[in-house]
């Protein structure tokens, strides 16, 4: 059943008014590759560009765009997080890797919120280092976890 269309199959709000809040929270992931010539900028944790830091302004871009998701997706409530985390470390490819966290006590589920802060902080990743190089890739975004509501999730 999708749940975004009426009777009519027009496009439609979900009414969550009669549901009761719960505590919910997801985790979305997305990955990107960085080229070696800009993995060759990387200091410690960090990657300076002319722009500024790229990680830390990645993460406050993610967070940012968390709060704005019902602003962006139209038919998502717009929701007052309770909190928002965003990560960013390396794998053993040394892709970086986005995690974003975030959690609500609400009606309704957190997931767009985690995948729109992981998503938008891989863009700002590659906004800060486009200068540098084109060659980078963003190569997944996905919800790998989610609880609260009427199904739990957790990706395997």
């Amino acid at each position: 059943m999708i749940t975004h269309l009426d009777d009519s199959n027009n496009p439609n709000m979900v009414d969550v008014g009669e549901k009761q809040p719960t505590k919910r929270r997801a985790v979305a992931r997305s990955v990107v590759y960085l080229p070696p010539e800009v993995l060759e900028l990387l200091e410690g944790d960090e990657i300076q560009s002319k722009k500024g830091p790229v990680f830390q302004t990645a993460i406050i871009a993610g967070i940012m765009a968390a709060k704005k998701t019902g602003e962006l997706i139209p038919l998502c409530h717009p929701l007052g997080m309770d909190n928002c985390h965003i990560t960013i470390n390396f794998n053993e490819q040394k892709e970086v890797v986005i995690e974003c966290e975030a959690s609500i006590t609400a009606k309704t589920g957190i997931e767009m919120e985690a995948l729109t802060g992981a998503s938008i902080a891989a863009l700002t990743i590659y906004d800060m280092c486009k200068a540098m190089s084109h060659n980078i890739v963003i190569k997944e975004t996905m919800l790998i976890e989610k609880t609260g509501g009427k199904h739990d999730f957790k990706r395997t």
